[in-house]
């Protein structure tokens, strides 16, 4: 069975700093495209870094830009996001998903993925 775990989400004070782990199970990310989305309520989802197979090219929304950094190791099946200086407005629910053979940017922009992980919350609050 294909899965997705995420972890690492919480609530943490703005300029405050997480780092969300997902982790794969039942097949290898060594040739999948990965990206982190969120979607907070009322609003669209947002693809937020998504990084090739390689880990050699990467994606990152205008919004999180200098503050976040997507990383990747295939030797533990697992993909990170690191994010720092937070603020409120990236409160949301966010998720690691998986594409195979495709670009970071095309992942990210249109939201192409075949397999979703099951959510974690961030919330970012005084």
């Amino acid at each position: 069975q294909l899965q997705l775990a995420e972890s690492g989400g919480g609530l943490v004070q703005p300029g405050g700093s997480l780092r969300l782990s997902c982790a794969a199970s039942g097949f290898t990310l060594d040739y999948y495209t990965i990206g982190w989305f969120r979607q907070a309520p009322g609003k669209e989802r947002e693809g937020v870094s998504c990084i090739s197979s390689s880990g050699g090219n990467t994606y990152y929304a205008d919004s999180v830009k200098g503050r976040f950094t997507i990383s990747r190791d295939n030797a533990k099946n697992m993909v990170y996001l690191q994010m720092n200086s937070l603020k409120p407005e990236d409160t949301a629910t966010y998720y690691c998903a998986t594409q195979l053979i495709t670009t970071p940017q095309t992942m990210c922009v249109r939201s192409l993925v075949a397999y979703w992980g099951q959510g974690t919350q961030v919330t970012v609050s005084s």
